[in-house]
């Protein structure tokens, strides 16, 4: 712009920069009448202004990955890195635990380091546990995956203070979790369904069926059963039943989850049929298991596609188990035996004594049902 001969420098201030700046645009003098310095000194003075723009545009703008930057605080700080305190996780819990067990604790693990770092424990924040639990769902988890994930987390920072005697807080401990209205719960399937659903194994009569019709009548879990040997089940016993056991290619859930589950009906068929399968194998279901170990997440799949064409939606393998306590429930039995037979937790501190309910007490139960 020229006037009375001198020339001025006029620009507008950029929209994200305008809070910073008292006019909507810049007007100068140069000092100058002549075009050629008007015009050197323009270039000069853009080239100025954008650099500072970008600087203060650079102050406002996240740095890339500066979470994995050690600032002094963490130099300083003794606590240990979440990756170190999940060794310690696994070098003290991981003892006689399946594959799985490691792999599912350094997975969760790696998602949080993934997203805020690999730093020491006591430098996360409850905010960015937020973040954290946010960044799950936007990966598509489901909110019980999600939980699930928490959880582990937990544990391993739980851990890590409780052993290292650390004066610290776990920011994974109290996080909020919305609820998930497009949660599907799992139900039971109707005794009338059950019966449908054995006498189809009966028919067909092969592996994946056995394994169906022994979940059906015993409500096993399905990698208690999927991972059985032959010789956990005593069919020529007075009193048929399975001794489930932990084996080192199959742990189970919990210390309550080791128990003897009479087998009736449906159950006892399938684990004669097994039993008397013309394999070299030691194991009960080969087809789903061996030395190295259990391939429960394989079976489901293949179950629950060919269970779903004959049961409601929303049924699944492990609906037996829930469909045995309901039917326990029907007959009255009462809820201690329930767990016993189940392998769910029982509460109270007298439940731990003893040797447990006789197999007989719990055979009679079982042939109500």
């Amino acid at each position: 712009m020229i006037r009375d001969g001198i020339y001025y420098y006029v620009r507008h201030i950029p929209h994200d920069l305008a809070p910073i700046y008292s006019v909507t645009r810049l007007c100068f003098s140069l000092k100058t009448r002549s075009l050629r310095a008007a015009t050197r000194t323009s270039k000069s003075v853009t080239q100025r202004l954008e650099d500072y723009w970008l600087g203060l545009r650079l102050q406002n703008m996240d740095i890339p990955a500066i979470q994995v930057v050690r600032t002094s605080d963490d130099a300083n700080n003794a606590t240990l890195y979440l990756s170190e305190a999940c060794e310690l996780y696994l070098r003290l819990k991981g003892v006689g635990k399946d594959k799985v067990f490691t792999r599912t604790a350094n997975r969760n693990t790696q998602y949080v380091t993934k997203l805020l770092g690999d730093r020491p424990i006591s430098s996360y924040s409850s905010n960015e546990a937020s973040q954290f639990r946010d960044w799950c769902i936007e990966k598509g988890m489901g909110m019980k995956t999600v939980k699930r994930v928490f959880s582990s987390i937990r544990a391993i920072v739980n851990l890590a203070i409780a052993e290292e005697g650390l004066d610290c807080s776990n920011a994974f401990a109290r996080t909020y979790f919305p609820d998930d209205d497009n949660a599907q719960s799992r139900q039971p399937i109707s005794i009338q369904d059950i019966r449908k659903v054995q006498s189809l194994c009966k028919d067909i009569d092969d592996e994946m069926r056995w394994l169906i019709a022994l979940i059906s009548d015993t409500g096993m879990r399905l990698g208690e059963a999927a991972g059985l040997l032959k010789e956990d089940i005593k069919v020529h016993h007075p009193i048929p039943h399975i001794d489930l056991k932990p084996h080192s290619w199959r742990t189970l859930k919990t210390k309550g989850s080791q128990r003897l589950i009479p087998l009736t009906n449906e159950a006892l068929w399938a684990s004669r049929r097994l039993i008397e399968a013309n394999n070299d194998s030691i194991f009960a279901f080969p087809r789903y298991c061996n030395e190295t170990g259990c391939k429960a997440n394989s079976a489901s799949g293949g179950l629950n596609k060919w269970l779903h064409q004959y049961v409601p939606e929303n049924c699944v393998i492990h609906s037996f188990r829930h469909s045995l306590r309901d039917r326990l429930r029907a007959v009255e039995c009462p809820s201690d035996i329930v767990d016993a037979i189940g392998g769910w937790k029982t509460s109270g501190v007298g439940h731990g004594y003893g040797n447990g309910y006789p197999l007989e007490v719990l055979e009679r139960w079982m042939m109500k049902i």
